[in-house]
């Protein structure tokens, strides 16, 4: 771990040294070592839809997870198994997790509010032996459990369901004792799916060793944690990197506390009641979060804060949400950056380095980053090109499931390419300029066209639809369809809201397009590839010839 001290960035990057056993487990690692050392230390506060806290401690979290590993070995879960887990963030979804890893199973974490078509590729696509859920995700998973041969059980939270068992009595038939797989740190732990800009999700492969991997790009963009007294929280969804690997397992690695909510919907008074009731020291905030709480007036004097530090990614921020931050929370919110496959590679660290306004940050100790032209060559300092990561990597990725041409394809050399562009300075700053792919950044979501624009043309009025991102100032971007009808369609204000109404039931409820715009025919490239920089400037301008509140 990074010193807990205030050191100049320098020194702590050249005495850092990675220290990787071969024989590592993330469920032993995170929950059974204080279970063992301190069992009654504090590890999940989970705060209720009416504000009522749970408290955890990590005795109880080894108990729970081991019910967990038995129930799973009882329903043919072995290792390698896959074991998804389609839960907000809750207890239910911490333990599972646990157990999974515990068990030599490889986990899936899945957002809670995908549709059954989204569901329904990641299932079939890894092959999942075991779902844990609650009942909305037991209802979905009823339409289309005929379609999963190898699902062999649903053990729902909410209690017993059409098609599903009940979580909590069936644990209660299994034993709390269970020894965990002698995992080596190489071998396989998790499945997170990650969109890209043709075709379906890949599912990014990663070994035990990740959650080691992330581990100095936590610490250094939550200003050299963990603390005395840090207690740390994300409004993030644990089915994404963000909530999972950069909060609730770093955390229980250190031993720190995890405030565990969702909010029915986000608001800003609702996040900063929250950060003050539970005392939150340490809390990951997406920019669009922090612009929904940049709207709330006066916060310094209606609410008491305790916080340590504020981390941000997913997009960079501007000069003016920095000062705000500055302002509200008395500290410099630290940027991080990184990808599904390779996260949390670069930070921004205001305790230890001057922060450049327009930059991401430094590398973080342990990766090398640097800008690379298309075959994986150096660039030299100021000049634009690839930003990459070079391997070996603790953090990287295995693979992508079942794709091996995909996983080729992300390498040049020993290079693993980002997707994104942007130069270095000679200080090692690094700035963000834009993505090489067309995956839409919205609300601090990643969302890849190619999936919406499959499901569109199931809708009985398409022909054809192309995907793109448009610029909107509170969720940085916002999906934006163009479809071609079929013959005798005639496009309307109603069809617009039928076709929404179909992709947000099916895939999920931040990826329906909130514009739909009708052509005649998508601008083609003579080889049948949609020129979207067209499309991009026709979306353009049509918004400045409706105008505002347009579409």
């Amino acid at each position: 771990m990074l010193p807990t001290t205030p050191q100049g960035y320098e020194e702590i990057v050249s005495a850092f040294r990675w220290d990787i056993p071969a024989h590592y487990n993330i469920g032993v690692d995170v929950c059974d070592k204080w279970a063992a050392q301190q069992p009654g230390r504090l590890a999940l506060v989970h705060v209720d839809q009416h504000g009522c806290a749970q408290h955890y401690s990590f005795g109880r979290i080894k108990t729970l997870s081991d019910r967990m590993a038995n129930l799973l070995r009882a329903h043919g879960a072995g290792v390698g198994a896959r074991v998804a887990v389609l839960l907000p963030q809750s207890p239910e979804a911490a333990f599972s997790h646990v157990a999974a890893y515990k068990a030599g199973c490889i986990a899936i974490p899945l957002f809670s509010l995908f549709g059954t078509e989204a569901l329904q590729y990641r299932l079939q696509d890894s092959a999942t032996t075991v779902v844990v859920t609650n009942a909305d995700g037991a209802a979905k998973l009823a339409q289309i459990r005929h379609t999963l041969p190898q699902l062999r059980a649903v053990l729902c939270s909410d209690g017993a369901a059409p098609g599903a068992l009940d979580l909590h009595a069936e644990l209660a038939l299994h034993s709390d004792r269970f020894t965990a797989v002698d995992t080596r740190a190489d071998d396989p732990a998790l499945i997170i799916y990650t969109s890209g800009t043709t075709g379906q999700p890949k599912g990014a492969l990663h070994a035990h060793r990740v959650l080691l991997g992330h581990l100095p790009g936590v610490e250094m963009s939550h200003n050299l944690f963990p603390m005395a007294g840090d207690r740390i929280w994300t409004p993030a969804d644990w089915a994404w990197i963000g909530g999972l690997l950069d909060v609730l397992l770093p955390a229980w690695h250190h031993g720190v506390a995890v405030v565990a909510h969702r909010f029915a919907k986000f608001s800003g008074e609702a996040a900063f009641q929250l950060l003050q009731d539970q005392q939150v020291r340490n809390c990951f905030l997406p920019p669009t979060a922090l612009k929904m709480m940049r709207t709330v007036p006066a916060p310094r004097e209606r609410w008491q804060l305790a916080l340590r530090s504020v981390a941000s990614g997913g997009e960079s921020l501007g000069a003016e949400l920095l000062e705000w931050g500055r302002q509200t929370f008395g500290l410099t919110i630290n940027e991080f950056y990184g990808q599904t496959e390779c996260n949390m590679t670069v930070s921004s660290n205001g305790a230890i380095m001057p922060v450049r306004p327009g930059s991401i940050g430094r590398a973080a100790p342990g990766h090398r980053v640097e800008i690379v032209d298309d075959g994986g060559q150096l660039l030299p300092v100021g000049a634009h090109g690839n930003i990459a990561v070079l391997r070996p990597d603790p953090v990287m990725f295995l693979q992508y499931w079942n794709k091996p041409e995909a996983t080729a394809g992300k390498f040049a050399g020993d290079w693993l390419l980002t997707g994104d562009t942007g130069s270095k300075d000679a200080d090692g700053y690094i700035r963000f300029v834009g993505r090489d792919d067309d995956v839409i950044t919205s609300a601090g979501y990643r969302i890849g066209p190619g999936e919406i624009e499959d499901n569109l043309l199931q809708h009985p009025a398409v022909k054809m639809a192309a995907v793109i991102g448009a610029p909107d100032a509170e969720r940085t971007e916002i999906v934006v369809a163009i479809v071609v009808l079929n013959a005798g369609r005639v496009g309307s204000d109603d069809l617009k809201r039928e076709i929404q109404q179909h992709v947000r039931t099916r895939l999920a409820a931040h990826e329906y397009p909130r514009e739909v715009y009708f052509v005649e025919e998508l601008p083609m490239t003579t080889t049948g590839k949609v020129i979207r920089r067209e499309l991009r400037a026709m979306v353009q301008q049509w918004r400045q010839d409706a105008g505002p509140g347009s579409n």
